[in-house]
């Protein structure tokens, strides 16, 4: 083993009382041959008179078999417990090899060489500045005697003997501090064996090399993959601005806000930034103290930093700011912050350096975030502050996300809320109860929607829809969809017809001048009219899940309807259903957000809101919320409207029938018996209305229409006169010139009534006319 440096102790009267493996393999000689003897029985030669005062110098020694060796020597004096001269230890390199010691000697990384018992043999000047002491304070010391009791050095000593004991080299990373630096350094450490000339391991070497900023940057890198992954889940601003806090506290600072300005909470457009000082509103804060006792805010409080202030700075020069204790502008923002919080400023002892960033996306400033380091030892550098712009850039643009996101929810929201009904218009076909639940889903508001609309003849039409897709743009389309429902509801057009009606409308939306496709502006639907007089619900459904229905016995079932091509396809046709309910029979509606999920049998679904329909309920609205609370899971993944309707009959003894004969002379005779009709109702009041509407309509249909003709009087909320013949043509107001024999029956009827219509039925038509009751 050539290059292994020998150590020999000499004390004051010039005996050995140490002598190193590598001793031993320079001279041959072995410790217990040495030890005791005098250190004159090794010469070959007498010392050098100046090797003392020199600390060094060559010397002549006789190895074990014989020969001579000459060989550069250092000398370290050692002194005793009183400082007397306690002796010398002699360090000495073998023949030649001057170059490689001061390689080894003037190495800008730390090298040792410890013997198989884990004995300091050889310490670099690197080592001892690392270590702060001189290689003699270390020289046949055992490490663990060198350094404190810590994790990473019983480690070290660990690699240390297994290197010994194996013979393997081993190399390991190690984050620690060493005594005579102040900050914690990140080690790449390679150990590996010395042998001797039989190949046998006599010694470790080992090298350490200080990748303090390699640890750092990929440090700082991995932080910025972990942001891109946990920072922006909830597109919520304040739970993104917690998401990163989170990411900064422990591993990147000591304590980290979020302030924001308070635009970015509201619906407002971003303000110009202030010249002076600027109002922040703290929404986010993190420290590696429980409780947080160093925060000067509260969540939710405002401060107001000055322009001289680390974070107002950043936020007018848009960049990374930092700032070091002793500097004046720490100072003050350390006093403003124990001002405000004198109860806080023990734990702010300590601190020492602090960076504050701007939160900039898109060109827009939202806020600043703060990073404090109290007992992290090492002070944030040019590498920090390009880190931190690139960290807050991400953030921002999930915070300007998560802004932008819930403006346009309250946007989407506030429209759609708009466009459903808000109070369902009195009527006495149905009772009515409703409900409406957006999501809560990261998709955003959905399209769906319902209605309850009067129709002629005390009828009532009822709809359930759903646009695909959410957002402002779906809510949008919602609105145009249930405002063209009611217009084709008051044409008084068949479910299927009003349904292929509706399905024209959409392919058109969707094909006007955009170039989308037609499916991306598609939609479900269920159209249903229910008439109290006839008991009959006729629907037809365009791609929607069927109703359900509750006898008044309790059995629940499912109504077999065509469910037909979602709107938006075009070229399918549509195909109604008719069903005779019992008075009693509730009718539930609903979009499919209340029974599908992609986490859901649908199956199961579908019979757990059979059994909520059938369960006991106080009420029609009780048994709304029954139904919701459960069939519906706890985050509901899409919009959910379920509009539950319990039928009505009119009675005979609420509907008058005459069969008309196409004579004009029963025009008296029916309004005779329309009169009676109305006094036996207690309605003599109208009777004198009612005979103009009765003798107009049956005169107009004997004249132009065909028979059958028939007169309905029905009793509802209102006084309805109806006549229907076979005739299809529909009539229509025109204004009569003045010595025109007729032409001004249908403007008298307009005139006298509240409001009139026709609608076209399987037979013909019915020219109807409604009048209100008078006040009880």
């Amino acid at each position: 083993m050539e290059d292994v440096a020998a150590v020999a102790v000499i004390d004051a009267h010039g005996t050995v009382t140490g002598w190193t493996e590598g001793a031993r393999l320079l001279t041959g000689h072995p410790a217990d041959e040495v030890v005791g003897r005098p250190a004159t029985e090794l010469l070959a030669e007498d010392v050098p008179g100046d090797i003392l005062t020199a600390r060094g110098g060559s010397v002549a020694l006789r190895h074990r078999d014989g020969h001579r060796l000459v060989l550069p020597v250092t000398v370290c004096p050692l002194a005793g417990a009183a400082g007397q001269p306690a002796g010398y230890v002699v360090t000495a390199l073998p023949p030649g090899t001057t170059l490689a010691a001061q390689a080894f000697e003037q190495a800008s990384m730390s090298m040792s060489v410890f013997d198989l018992r884990q004995r300091y043999l050889r310490v670099n000047a690197t080592a001892c500045h690392v270590m702060g002491v001189p290689e003699e304070a270390l020289l046949g010391r055992p490490f663990p005697d060198t350094v404190e009791d810590s994790e990473p050095s019983r480690g070290f000593l660990a690699h240390l003997r297994e290197v010994a004991e194996t013979g393997r080299p081993v190399r390991y990373e190690s984050y620690t501090g060493a005594p005579a630096l102040n900050q914690e350094h990140a080690w790449s450490i390679e150990m590996w064996p010395l042998r001797d000339a039989s190949g046998e391991p006599a010694a470790v070497a080992l090298a350490a090399l200080d990748s303090s900023e390699q640890y750092w940057a990929r440090r700082r890198l991995a932080l910025l993959n972990e942001a891109a992954t946990r920072i922006g889940t909830t597109l919520d601003v304040v739970g993104t601005a917690e998401e990163m806090i989170e990411l900064l506290v422990p591993q990147y600072a000591d304590f980290a806000s979020v302030d924001l300005l308070d635009w970015v909470l509201g619906a407002d457009e971003p303000p110009t930034l202030p010249d002076g000082g600027v109002v922040l509103r703290r929404v986010a804060h993190g420290s590696t103290r429980p409780d947080n006792p160093a925060a000067a805010l509260h969540l939710g409080e405002t401060d107001v930093y000055q322009p001289t202030s680390p974070p107002a700075r950043a936020l007018h020069e848009s960049r990374a700011v930092l700032s070091q204790a002793g500097e004046p502008e720490f100072v003050q923002w350390l006093a403003e912050r124990n001002t405000r919080s004198p109860g806080g400023r023990p734990f702010r002892l300590g601190a020492h350096s602090m960076i504050a960033v701007p939160l900039r996306a898109r060109g827009t400033t939202l806020g600043v975030a703060v990073c404090v380091r109290m007992g992290h030892p090492d002070d944030y550098g040019p590498d920090d502050a390009v880190f931190a712009e690139e960290l807050a850039s991400r953030a921002a643009v999930c915070i300007d996300n998560a802004r932008r996101f819930t403006r346009e929810r309250s946007t989407a929201l506030t429209l759609q809320h708009s466009l459903l009904p808000r109070g369902l218009p009195g009527q006495a076909a149905v009772d009515v109860a409703h409900r409406y639940l957006p999501s809560g889903s990261l998709a955003g508001i959905g399209g769906d929607w319902f209605d309850v609309i009067p129709l002629s003849g005390g009828r009532v039409g009822l709809v359930v829809g759903d646009v695909v897709g959410h957002g402002i743009q779906s809510s949008a389309t919602m609105g145009r969809l249930r405002t063209a429902v009611r217009t084709l509801a008051d044409v008084d057009l068949p479910p299927d017809e009003l349904l292929t009606h509706l399905d024209d409308l959409v392919t058109h939306l969707a094909a006007d001048g955009s170039g989308e496709e037609v499916a991306e502006l598609g939609a479900t639907c269920l159209y249903a009219v229910y008439d109290p007089i006839s008991r009959r619900l006729a629907l037809a459904a365009a791609g929607h899940p069927a109703p359900a229905v509750v006898l008044p016995g309790g059995t629940a079932e499912f109504l077999p309807v065509t469910a037909g091509p979602p709107l938006g396809v075009g070229g399918l046709p549509f195909e109604a259903t008719e069903r005779e309910l019992p008075e009693g029979s509730v009718v539930a509606l609903y979009t499919d957000g209340l029974i599908e999920d992609r986490d859901r049998d649908l199956d199961g679904a579908t019979e757990e809101l059979r059994r909520a329909l059938t369960a006991p309920a106080a009420s029609l609205e009780a048994l709304a919320d029954d139904v919701l609370k459960a069939v519906l899971p706890d985050q509901p993944g899409d919009d959910v409207a379920l509009l539950l309707v319990r039928t009505r009959a009119l009675g005979g003894d609420r509907v008058a029938t005459w069969d008309v004969p196409p004579d004009p002379a029963q025009v008296a005779v029916l309004r005779q018996a329309a009169t009676e009709r109305l006094t036996a109702w207690g309605l003599a009041e109208t009777a004198f209305v009612t005979e103009l509407v009765v003798s107009e309509l049956v005169t107009n249909a004997i004249r132009y229409g065909e028979p059958p003709i028939q007169l309905r009087l029905i009793r509802d909320r209102a006084l309805i006169c109806e006549v229907s013949d076979a005739s299809s043509t529909s009539p229509h107001l025109r204004r009569a010139h003045a010595y025109d024999e007729g032409g001004r029956g249908l403007l008298l009827v307009a005139q006298l009534t509240q409001r009139w219509g026709s609608r076209q039925t399987g037979a013909g038509k019915t020219i109807w006319a409604e009048q209100p009751l008078p006040d009880d």
